[in-house]
């Protein structure tokens, strides 16, 4: 049973829960990573984690979302089972990034969230959150225009528990690189600054040589400064999710105010903490159990802010140093897994998941059928999946969407329903794609795709995909000279949620040329030895848009040059050559947009076995890899593909996979 209300127990109890609960069978959190692992290149995280997840009621902001109890009439999911009371905690919502996350969180810890509806809520709260995704600009000026900031000036300064995250944390200070000009609340001193690591050499991957990856997105370690109740429980030595391109500098900080670094390239404040004042850059909320644990220690020690225990204060010293020393996989920013998962509606109107081979996703016509299309292929319900994957260890999930429902994005009540279901028991990020997108319905009402955006972001996504829409703005681009008018979908949706919210999902197909002459794009000869029809030895990678029935006069680099100056954060490169086809991904196709950017890439299409994960990670150097058919019918689990990455050398890859929801 959990601890009594107010009771500051190590936040082991929750895999204790976990293991009690029927609905979390399997689930548990590690306490330390395994010590004396090998040096490696690639790291993989082999934990299943997870945590009990009941249903909440809907926050004031979300009252105009779809029910997630219209997702169990779909057949999706059923709601897990309740937990005791843990007590109220305050959360501010400011109007920017996915908030219902951390309150899925706090309610599946039993926790009673009580939201901010004016400043009297911000001085009456016991402890307050202050969560945030986005833009440090866009965050402040929603902060002053609610008149939020003179009550949280005064909260920040009346030793009640506080707890930044993201944004959260980087307001405290003066200002941000983000937003010149925008002041921050300004409780520390310095400024929030920018990534940059262009002309740095790749740091270890040995690749192609080209700078780290902005935004720092993923599965990092922390150094714990000192003991603290926030890290009960071997939590030093977990992995926890990172999203952001900006940082916070050690010694702006000043002494003692870093009570966790983490390092990207250069070290920064992974967690601050200055008396009451407590704040992650990390998102715990989408960290998994480990995660979980971390926000219920906040909740429940009488002192978040003290010293723990004297015997909890030992252990994490002597786990501390024994990290340091060496032990464990040697920590740093982990590769990921992405489970992907294709949603469509199947000939009978239902919601399901299926997987396409070479983008066709009906099953072969029945000879007998007089010639009619076979069945759409139906691999699960999409909750259901999304949650086990989450329980082998996901990274992410993201939905993507490739029925018609891209005609009117908002009236897609079902998938609204699906993805607020998902968010009650997956505690990892979510990414949702397809129909994101500028549009008028039926009525002529217009909505903007930075509207589309926010109502998935409301209903609980973590970051959107564009697919199609992005190759007509990256059109736009080059027709003006290689320049942005801000009316893009990647430059509204990036400009209020960031561009660690904004992917990329590229869909290209091979056009062979018997001479790199006889085209403007840039070719490749296949590093396979792999022939044209008619004995071609070069191609290039033309994109494609609505599905991929339709090509453009774009190629792969071209198209991942502009979105990523339009203010794409991450890009998700697929195959219509490889999918399906379990042979392995197209490593030239995916080296070759790699090399061309600094943001994060996964690889996608074309795998067939657990070693094809491996391989793509040595021969490019991306920062995740995706699969979906493989994994829904069971052909290779992700434990399995973290083992036989395991044989080859380290450890670590993130959390273990990441969802998707998709549309095209």
């Amino acid at each position: 049973m959990p601890p009594p209300q107010g009771a500051f127990v190590p936040p082991l109890s929750v895999a204790s829960q976990a293991a009690a609960s029927p609905w979390t069978a399997g689930r548990q959190v590690s306490a330390t990573r395994p010590a004396a692992l090998p040096t490696a290149i690639r790291q993989l995280n082999r934990r299943p984690f997870g945590a009990t997840a009941p249903s909440s009621p809907l926050s004031p902001s979300q009252r105009s979302m779809v029910p997630v109890a219209s997702a169990v009439a779909n057949g999706d999911a059923a709601d897990p089972p309740a937990v005791a009371p843990l007590g109220e905690v305050t959360l501010l919502d400011y109007g920017a990034g996915n908030v219902r996350s951390l309150e899925n969180a706090l309610t599946a810890l039993g926790a009673t969230v009580r939201w901010v509806q004016s400043p009297d809520d911000i001085s009456d709260a016991s402890r307050l959150i202050f969560p945030g995704v986005g833009s440090f600009g866009v965050a402040m000026a929603n902060l002053e225009a609610r008149g939020y900031v003179p009550a949280l000036r005064a909260y920040l300064a009346s030793g009640k528990p506080f707890l930044g995250i993201c944004i959260g944390l980087q307001s405290l200070f003066e200002g941000s690189d983000e937003s010149p000009g925008v002041a921050g609340l300004g409780v520390f001193p310095g400024r929030v600054r920018k990534f940059d690591f262009s002309g740095i050499p790749a740091g270890g991957d040995g690749v192609d040589g080209r700078g780290l990856s902005v935004p720092h997105m993923g599965w990092n370690t922390v150094d714990l400064d000192r003991p603290s109740p926030l890290f009960a429980g071997g939590l030093a030595a977990e992995r926890f999710y990172y999203v952001h391109s900006f940082y916070v500098p050690v010694e702006a900080a000043g002494p003692g105010g870093a009570l966790a670094t983490t390092t990207h390239g250069t070290p920064f404040v992974a967690v601050l903490q200055r008396g009451s004042v407590m704040a992650t850059q990390f998102h715990p909320e989408k960290s998994g159990p480990a995660g979980l644990a971390l926000l219920r220690n906040f909740l429940t020690a009488p002192d978040p802010s003290g010293a723990p225990p004297a015997d909890e204060a030992q252990a994490q010293s002597s786990l501390v140093a024994a990290l340091r020393a060496g032990a464990g996989d040697g920590g740093g920013l982990a590769k990921r897994i992405v489970a992907c998962l294709d949603v469509r509606e199947n000939d009978a109107g239902d919601l399901v998941v299926t997987k396409g081979d070479q983008y066709d996703v009906r099953e072969a016509a029945d000879p007998a059928g007089g010639g009619a299309p076979g069945a759409v292929r139906n691999l699960g319900k999409p909750v259901d999946l999304a949650a086990r994957y989450y329980t082998a260890g996901a990274d992410e999930v993201t939905f993507l969407n490739i029925t018609s429902f891209r005609g009117a994005p908002l009236a897609d009540a079902p998938l609204l329903a699906v993805l607020a279901a998902t968010s009650t028991r997956v505690f990892v990020p979510l990414c949702i794609g397809g129909g994101i997108r500028d549009y008028t319905d039926a009525e002529g009402v217009s909505y903007s795709a930075l509207d589309v955006a926010a109502r998935y972001f409301r209903a609980g996504a973590d970051k959107i995909s564009l697919g199609s829409d992005a190759v007509y703005a990256a059109e736009a681009w080059y027709a003006a000279g290689r320049v942005g008018d801000g009316s893009s979908s990647i430059e509204t949706i990036s400009n209020v949620y960031g561009a660690q919210a904004v992917v990329i999902s590229i869909d290209p197909r091979r056009v062979w040329v018997a001479d790199p002459a006889d085209t403007p794009h840039a070719t490749l000869s296949p590093s396979n030895g792999a022939t044209g029809p008619a004995g071609e030895t070069h191609c290039w990678y033309q994109c494609t848009v609505k599905g991929g029935r339709e090509g453009r006069d774009l190629d792969v680099v071209q198209l991942a040059v502009a979105v990523t100056a339009l203010g794409a954060g991450e890009l998700l490169v697929n195959s219509m050559d490889a999918d399906g086809q379990k042979g392995g991904y197209d490593h030239d196709l995916i080296a070759s947009v790699r090399a061309a950017v600094g943001v994060p890439v996964i690889a996608s299409s074309g795998a067939g076995a657990a070693e094809h994960f491996g391989a793509v990670f040595d021969a490019t150097g991306v920062e995740a890899a995706l699969a979906a058919g493989i994994f829904h019918r069971g052909e290779v689990g992700i434990g399995e593909v973290k083992a036989t990455s395991q044989e080859k050398g380290p450890a670590s890859c993130s959390r273990a996979a990441r969802l998707c929801f998709c549309w095209w």
